[in-house]
């Protein structure tokens, strides 16, 4: 009966950045994921995934129902994984959420229109499934393989990352059980991709056009760019006219409007570039693969080393990096006075990337203190043989080590990309240092 309370006050917590901002928190992309259900339309670069969640819990009527739904999620799975091992209770839960509150980059994903909050919620579902299964009811189950599901197919390079938590349960040897429950919720966003791809886009596909970001990562770290040169004009491809000046930076190629991506060689416009090119993108992709295998894989490694290192808050908070679309979207979808309370906003009014600045020395140095402990708790996991506990920590671990490897070497390193998840060390940092009292293995 007290389980509730502390939940609802840990997710309350867990969202004070948007109390703050007097508003949820945007971003640019927050407007194409508003756009997948007040249009509604079917974002080529998007899954149809984030949109419809965030729709359950807004109606048309306020974002905060949305972040609200963040946070109690983030507290809940939190509650799950005290509970499985051992250390539940509503005042230390209480108490957990506020560290994270204060000294991690959790609160201020939670607090966010963005699925980016989803991706340590997929980690989460995935290691409690997996290692946490037999302290589980089966309602408790049920909604971890169907939120798992869900958070995996928000974004694509969780699927990467959940794939590399199936590889872990496989080599701990937990058993064919364990890796089948691991991957359920992999298994449940591939059919969720699938499905929406072949209504929305009529492809039955994972990302119908996601050759095109990898095109531009390649070409930003040269094995495509050298491609394109060595086999241009005979070939005939697009790209062939840009040979000399591509881009070097994979988000200028993508997203300014005077890329060759976006417009043609003689000026013109291209609509939905990135559709268009796709074809073209898995081509080239091929041919670098044949030809610069090591260098793909060099630039991936660097990527992934960069994308570490890359973990604070900060460059998603201004009023410059919510753009223009999003107010579009909530003027045409929700009430007045929804708009009315998105300009009034601390985001806005350009007052809320200064605070978020201000934790970062905080936030660097409680991961470094942080790390001796979670080393601390794997070897004494180790040591003891418990294989729960080490199965829950090397889980989340991985997904922290997966998500740097595949948003570094599919996208342009970003701090949000690491932040978003980076806080599962701390937390495993509170909850693994020492030894559970119920259990032994």
């Amino acid at each position: 009966m007290r389980a509730g309370p502390a939940i609802l006050a840990g997710g309350l917590l867990l969202i004070w950045p948007a109390f703050l901002n007097r508003y949820p928190i945007l971003f640019s992309d927050s407007a194409a994921f508003l756009a997948q259900t007040v249009e509604p339309l079917m974002i080529w670069d998007k899954p149809w995934i984030y949109g419809p969640f965030a729709w359950v819990f807004h109606q048309h009527v306020t974002l905060w129902g949305t972040v609200a739904a963040q946070g109690l999620i983030v507290s809940h799975l939190v509650w799950l994984l005290a509970r499985v091992l051992g250390r539940a209770a509503p005042g230390s839960h209480v108490a957990i959420c506020a560290a994270l509150a204060v000294f991690t980059a959790a609160p201020w994903f939670a607090a966010t229109v963005m699925p980016d909050i989803l991706t340590p919620v997929a980690v989460l579902c995935a290691a409690l499934l997996g290692w946490g299964w037999d302290r589980l009811n089966r309602a408790e189950r049920g909604w971890l393989i169907v939120l798992g599901s869900v958070a995996t197919a928000s974004h694509l390079s969780n699927l990467p990352v959940m794939f590399a938590d199936v590889v872990l349960a496989a080599i701990l040897r937990a058993g064919w059980s364990t890796v089948l429950r691991v991957a359920a919720p992999l298994a449940g966003a591939v059919l969720l991709l699938l499905g929406t791809n072949w209504v929305g886009h009529g492809r039955l596909a994972l990302s119908p056009y996601g050759s095109t970001f990898l095109l531009a990562r390649l070409i930003a770290d040269g094995p495509a760019a050298r491609t394109i040169e060595a086999r241009c004009p005979e070939v005939g491809w697009y790209l062939c006219a840009f040979a000399d000046r591509l881009p070097s930076n994979s988000d200028i190629f993508m997203w300014v409007p005077d890329s060759p991506l976006n417009r043609r060689p003689d000026g013109t416009p291209i609509f939905l570039g990135g559709m268009v090119l796709a074809p073209e993108a898995s081509a080239i992709i091929a041919e670098t693969l044949r030809r610069e295998p090591l260098a793909v894989i060099r630039g991936g490694l660097a990527n992934f080393i960069a994308q570490l290192r890359r973990n604070q808050i900060g460059d998603t908070l201004s009023r410059h990096d919510v753009g223009t679309g999003v107010r579009r979207e909530i003027a045409k979808g929700f009430p007045a006075a929804e708009l009315a309370r998105f300009d009034d906003s601390l985001q806005m009014q350009d007052g809320l990337k200064a605070i978020g600045r201000m934790f970062k020395p905080l936030f660097s140095a409680v991961l470094i203190l942080a790390t001796p402990f979670v080393l601390l708790a794997w070897r004494r996991a180790h040591r003891a043989h418990d294989l729960r506990s080490l199965g829950l920590l090397l889980c989340l671990l991985v997904g922290l080590t997966g998500n740097a490897l595949a948003t570094g070497a599919l996208s342009m390193p970003h701090h949000r990309y690491q932040a978003r998840v980076v806080w599962l060390l701390p937390l495993a940092a509170m909850l693994f240092w020492r030894r559970p009292d119920a259990f032994r293995s």
